[in-house]
């Protein structure tokens, strides 16, 4: 019987908590297993600083739980020989110049390396370099020079990646299919539902659409369903605020009829976001409009999976389409669906994560 691998997965937060490794290669961690891996995943916030952290107080405790966690990092040095792999998302630790990382790349040079986010922006810029020290902007650069693979998300994060590595790989962040089903049943007879998901953090992203959303109200009744942030609020609007749990994640999407993606065209930042949202949206059958920017234009084609739009009159315009046209809200939900299964799901990515593993354990 062939010997099982071993990998040690480095990552900010806790296992099933965050979207960002959730949706990305922590659904994955099932068939590695089938494949002869074995995962220990190793976050560096613990559960109670990942309860705090973005709370505001409770600075000791604060302090007390990054301590604590630069310490383990520091004790799991001396474990790094026994992985096969050392599979690491975004950083080894947040702050400070790539120390960590320059140790664990040198201990254990089987490195995967995964980044799904412009975490280096402005370093990458040259500005506000007095901070790259703080935020730990120039880690991402020395990870993707020593990996001997780089995992991305976008056509822009892949091109930073390839000016310091040759072996680098785009996988989007996935959807799991076989739980994200279509239920709607595209008809007009029930208070149309415009859905969002994010977060606390992201809730500034659907007040873009405020405007749009106004306008809207004065010639439709609708409600407008927003999941992950607690305080969001137009007045005016009929908004109904649910808390986001992975039980009440993938029911709540499917609630939606159109799934609402709003983000700045003049923020480069957003080159970086792989268009997650949407293809949840999409998974579930829920027709998409979203800004054309960045990774949106890979993962909708306009007008046949989805709408991509760059005003306030043409999100006004594609929604208003939408809601008067529920035939083409299923044509263009279920487009939207079939791409994801296609391009997008677990089943069409698994073997391209297995053949990194595999190729970086025989180097």
């Amino acid at each position: 019987m062939e010997k099982r691998k071993k990998i040690l997965v480095i990552c900010p937060c806790p296992e099933d908590i965050a979207p960002a490794q959730r949706l990305k290669y922590e659904q994955y961690f099932n068939s590695w297993r089938e494949n002869g891996f074995d995962i220990t995943v190793s976050p560096f916030f613990s559960d109670r600083l990942q309860q705090i952290l973005y709370k505001k107080g409770n600075t000791v405790e604060k302090i007390y739980w990054v301590i604590k966690a630069y310490i383990k990092r520091f004790l799991e040095i001396f474990t790094l020989h026994k992985y096969d792999i050392v599979y690491i998302f975004l950083w080894v630790t947040p702050f400070g110049f790539p120390l960590m990382e320059r140790i664990f790349t040198a201990i254990n040079p089987n490195v995967v390396y995964d980044i799904d986010d412009l975490i280096f922006m402005k370093s990458l810029n040259g500005v506000n370099t007095k901070t790259d020290f703080i935020k730990g902007r120039t880690k991402p650069f020395l990870l993707m020079k020593r990996a001997k693979h780089v995992i991305t998300c976008t056509p822009y994060l892949t091109d930073v990646a390839k000016k310091y590595n040759t072996k680098v790989t785009d996988i989007s962040s996935t959807i799991n299919t076989r739980t994200y089903q279509p239920v709607n049943n595209y008809q007009n007879d029930h208070k149309l539902i415009l859905g969002w998901s994010g977060s606390h953090s992201t809730a500034p992203l659907l007040y873009l659409l405020k405007d749009v959303l106004l306008e809207l109200n004065k010639k439709y009744a609708f409600k407008l369903v927003v999941m992950g942030a607690p305080e969001f609020n137009i007045d005016g609007v009929d908004i109904e605020l649910v808390k986001w749990s992975v039980k009440n994640e993938i029911p709540t999407l499917q609630r939606f009829d159109i799934g609402l993606y709003p983000l700045p065209l003049d923020s480069e930042w957003m080159l970086g976001k792989s268009g997650l949202k949407a293809l949840q949206y999409m998974a579930v059958g829920v027709p998409v409009v979203a800004t054309a920017i960045g990774a949106n234009f890979r993962i909708i084609e306009d007008a046949t999976t989805g709408f991509l739009v760059t005003s306030n009159n043409e999100w006004i315009e594609k929604i208003e389409f939408l809601i008067n046209n529920p035939e083409q809200r299923k044509n263009i939900g279920l487009a939207g669906r079939e791409n994801v299964v296609k391009n997008y799901s677990i089943d069409a990515n698994t073997q391209t994560y297995i053949n990194i593993l595999n190729s970086v354990c025989k180097s």
